[in-house]
């Protein structure tokens, strides 16, 4: 049965996007804990709006900064080139089947209270708009479940926080999963469920359910697409992260890459790779046992078959003959 639901869902994954893939998987996964399922996530999600006249992060080297005040015509469009990885919006991105957002979270130095997001330097759009454009497309796909991972908050302060979060609940609301809970996609359903956020500070965590700890992501800081796979294999050797975890498919340019291809592109770099990267995920499974995916994040995830992929790979499971291990926080079991 599940082989057959594979083939026919191969064939319709190739024909587009992938706004309802969750609703069509086969019986035998629904109660399957979303963290071995694989999920396609984005990598700096918000990257495609950022603001090329904004400073760089006060985050950032000391020696980009003032590179950055007093060349701000050469360093910021070279940032920008170079932190933009991704050209569509978020909803855009779920119709392509993204179920992870990687919300890079920061305050600008002269924008009130209003929150942006950043990478390198700040986002046009602020972190509102953003929410609310997910909270719309959740209501058109209501059997759809996203994880939103909000992190590295910027420049933040504890009121920024607590407005950000109370924000976070009241749009959300009752979609939103509790930490406490080992969510599968049938409980999701069963309770209107679409929302998991994990939150980038423990201190806020610990205060709210609705909030899940930071999810853990690998990734291997490093230009070379084979240093990543290679990264990426060793991690798997080791014992899997309890409940989610990422596996980052994204390269990270250095000081000598960017010297080296003064007319290069994050997304130049990462055209070139990509065929290798997906490659090594196409071979990839997901499941509890070491060595299995969960989530999986790319760069420009529009400009292949990257959430298709992924999402194929959820038709290698079979859970006829393989136990459901739940390991979420402390809680342990089999059914």
């Amino acid at each position: 049965m599940i082989r057959r639901n594979m083939e026919e869902e191969e064939q319709r994954l190739q024909l587009g996007g992938n706004p309802d893939w969750m609703s069509r998987l086969p019986e035998e996964l629904l109660d399957v804990p979303l963290w071995n399922l694989a999920l396609p996530g984005s990598h700096d999600s918000m990257s495609f709006c950022l603001d090329v006249s904004s400073p760089v992060l006060r985050s950032e080297p000391c020696l980009l900064r003032v590179f950055d005040r007093l060349f701000p015509c050469w360093t910021r469009p070279c940032v920008y080139r170079w932190a933009t990885t991704q050209q569509s919006v978020l909803s855009d991105q779920c119709d392509l089947g993204i179920r992870f957002l990687d919300l890079r979270i920061a305050r600008k130095p002269a924008g009130g209270n209003t929150l942006f997001f950043a990478h390198g330097i700040y986002s046009l759009m602020a972190v509102k708009e953003a929410l609310d454009e997910v909270a719309a497309w959740l209501d058109a796909h209501p059997k759809e479940v996203v994880i939103i991972s909000c992190s590295r908050f910027d420049s933040l302060t504890d009121k920024d926080h607590a407005r950000l979060v109370e924000n976070i609940i009241t749009l959300f609301g009752e979609k939103l999963c509790s930490s406490q809970e080992t969510p599968t996609l049938r409980s999701c359903w069963s309770r209107g469920q679409q929302v998991i956020v994990s939150y980038g500070n423990l201190q806020v965590v610990l205060q709210h359910p609705e909030l899940w700890a930071e999810i853990p992501y690998w990734y291997a800081d490093s230009p070379d697409p084979k240093k990543v796979i290679a990264f990426l294999e060793d991690q798997k050797r080791r014992r899997r992260p309890a409940g989610f975890y990422v596996s980052g498919l994204n390269l990270t340019e250095d000081a000598p890459y960017v010297l080296l291809h003064p007319l290069e592109t994050m997304r130049k770099m990462t055209m070139k790779a990509l065929r290798l990267l997906l490659s090594w995920a196409s071979e990839q499974r997901p499941g509890p046992e070491d060595g299995g995916v969960n989530i999986v994040c790319c760069d420009f995830v529009g400009v292949s078959q990257f959430c298709s992929l992924v999402i194929g790979l959820n038709y290698k499971l079979n859970y006829s003959t393989h136990p459901v291990c739940r390991t979420q926080g402390d809680a342990t079991g089999c059914v």
